[in-house]
């Protein structure tokens, strides 16, 4: 197969975080996220284990829940980056940040909430090759299922401050204490699909080969 290696760049390098430019009229229908989901699961995982579950929340009243803990780890976290940003005059951080406090206020309304979730959780004081291969055996299905979106006009943001409150996060889904959240993303068409790609420096200036010196 040839694949059409312009768009297929494209794709790579324009699916973004999206928060303020997602549709929270629109809704979205089950069966494209199950088919994002089911393309997700063509992505490679430690030992062939496919312990992947994802849990999709579309009930307005759990949504409004999971904002609410959302919000409990937002507000510090983002206003201490924000301070440091505007110390440091990084603009781009800045801007990226504004859109964060703008998803922290308004995460309730995105249609859909995806949790992505492993069955099992590392033990207590686990080596980090143990927490590197669970993290590593689901965030390439993660990405997989954002780039699904993409193609289909939708956005996606990763997301993790809700795991501040991931006990009482469980207990408002039913989750079993043997299986970790990874993440939330909220999940909606986007106004609009053209996106561009994001300033980043020259990948020469984070190689190293051989050597961390060379």
């Amino acid at each position: 197969m040839d694949f059409d290696l312009a768009m297929t760049d494209e794709l790579l390098s324009t699916t973004r975080a999206v928060r303020k430019r997602l549709d929270f009229e629109k809704p979205v229908p089950r069966s494209i996220v199950e088919e994002c989901i089911s393309l997700s699961q063509q992505a490679p995982t430690g030992t062939n284990s496919q312990s992947w579950r994802w849990i999709v929340v579309e009930d307005a009243d759990k949504r409004a829940k999971l904002a609410d803990l959302y919000r409990v780890a937002a507000v510090d976290y983002l206003s201490g980056e924000a301070k440091n940003a505007e110390a440091s005059g990084d603009k781009q951080t800045g801007r990226v940040l504004d859109s964060a406090v703008f998803l922290s206020e308004n995460l309730q309304h995105a249609p859909l909430h995806v949790i992505p979730c492993m069955q099992g959780r590392p033990p207590e004081g686990a080596p980090i090759m143990a927490v590197a291969a669970m993290l590593g055996s689901i965030f390439p299905a993660v990405w997989s299922f954002q780039l699904a979106l993409r193609s289909r006009g939708l956005g996606s943001c990763l997301t993790s401050l809700h795991l501040a409150c991931e006990k009482q996060a469980a207990e408002l889904l039913g989750i079993p204490d043997d299986v970790m959240q990874i993440a939330l993303l909220p999940v909606a068409y986007t106004k609009g699909t053209e996106f561009k790609k994001a300033a980043r420096p020259p990948a020469s200036t984070i190689m190293h080969w051989d050597s961390w010196d060379a």
